[in-house]
């Protein structure tokens, strides 16, 4: 709290403009001149932001993460800009103008709510978080749409609001937490409040098992540039039980329908490989429906199909060649096509990436994909070229 303190003042505020962008290497040579005109304290403490800065800009941007104000737990629980900000759209499209946004953290998702409109009630029981997310409303000129509340989640009366959005904290002292009763609050908690509310979302892993979805729930997987970044429980929508994947840039929407999980077939001339969201959203069949494809095996959602169908759930491939398990075969094919760019993907594969290509030592001007796979049970390597 003394730290946020510091850097709020006039000084603080100015000596964050004058480390931005410092590197590591130089971090040193500039906290010991700094600390001839400045506080020891206030210079470590700009520091420090600053790197937290510009770890968060992956997450926010250049221009948001050079003025908002994080904690280390916050850059690494925050939502993605462009994620949090899909999900706004989807609430202003529901109706909603106010939002009760409980577990706020840093504020990530309160400013997406306000930047689209939406009144927010910001809610974290940690005052340095709570601290940080006002810091954060001011910083980007929305302390008028975002009020923010240092309090028990528990014991916040969301009666006044169109909609509540719930982001448990999952991780503990330990780490990363698994088991959806052991969030900060419970999951249990935060469904019984999303049914008493008009609307809501509750932001939850995206490895949680479908079998625990609440029937009424609309449950929706995201990825962002082919990186599963989380699933959302949504209530409210007039959906329940609906299932979807949703790509981003776009968004692209994938609808479950239901479909039964396809038949394994022979390896086919192309293989798409399925986003990660349609994969946790279960949704391989309707992939395969696109594309006219069936499984390499029951287990693994691999698509294979003999004509060239693209979709955009799925990274399609040429497959050139299929070989059984063998290293030293691998090593001599790649040999004879001049392969020095080895791209390898494994599903039902037990060897490492990195190990296989120590083995199999490539070199040569082209390139090409290997997957390590089963095909019908059997150990299987797939060749072959993304297409473009």
């Amino acid at each position: 709290m003394n730290d946020l303190a510091l850097l709020l003042t006039p000084e603080g505020r100015a000596l964050l403009d004058e480390v931005r962008g410092t590197e590591p290497a130089r971090e040193l040579a500039v906290a010991t001149r700094l600390r001839r005109d400045h506080p020891a304290e206030l210079v470590s403490a700009a520091l420090g932001q600053a790197r937290l800065r510009q770890r968060a800009v992956a997450k926010f941007g250049t221009e948001d993460a050079g003025r908002m104000f994080f904690t280390p737990n916050g850059v690494e629980q925050s939502t993605r800009a462009s994620v949090a900000a899909y999900r706004a759209r989807r609430l202003t499209e529901l109706g909603v103008t106010s939002v009760a946004d409980l577990c706020c953290g840093i504020g990530g998702d309160a400013i997406a709510l306000a930047r689209a409109g939406i009144r927010v009630l910001a809610v974290d029981r940690d005052p340095l978080t709570a601290a940080a997310a006002r810091a954060n409303a001011e910083a980007l000129g929305l302390a008028e749409l975002i009020e923010v509340r240092e309090a028990d989640v528990t014991e916040v009366d969301t009666a006044g609001y169109d909609a509540v959005f719930v982001d448990p904290a999952r991780r503990g002292g330990r780490g990363r937490v698994f088991d959806p009763e052991a969030y900060s609050p419970p999951l249990s908690w935060a469904v019984e409040t999303a049914r008493r509310a008009p609307r809501a979302a509750l932001k939850i892993a995206p490895g949680i098992p479908h079998d625990i979805v609440p029937p009424e729930a609309e449950a929706e997987w995201i990825s962002d540039g082919g990186d599963v970044k989380e699933a959302v429980l949504w209530f409210g929508t007039g959906a329940p039980g609906a299932v979807r994947a949703t790509l981003l840039p776009g968004p692209r929407t994938l609808l479950g329908r239901g479909l039964p999980d396809p038949a394994v077939r022979p390896v086919g001339r192309y293989l798409y490989e399925p986003d990660g969201a349609v994969i946790r959203a279960h949704l391989v069949a309707e992939v395969a429906e696109e594309v006219g494809g069936g499984l390499l095996d029951a287990t693994i959602a691999y698509v294979t199909a003999d004509e060239l169908r693209p979709t955009p759930y799925a990274t399609g491939y040429e497959i050139t060649d299929r070989l059984p398990f063998n290293v030293k075969r691998l090593k001599a094919l790649l040999r004879e096509r001049g392969v020095g760019t080895l791209t390898v993907k494994k599903r039902g594969s037990a060897v490492e990436p990195e190990e296989l290509r120590r083995k199999v030592r490539p070199q040569g001007p082209n390139a090409a994909t290997v997957f390590l796979t089963r095909v019908a049970g059997a150990p299987t390597m797939l060749i072959g070229q993304p297409l473009a």
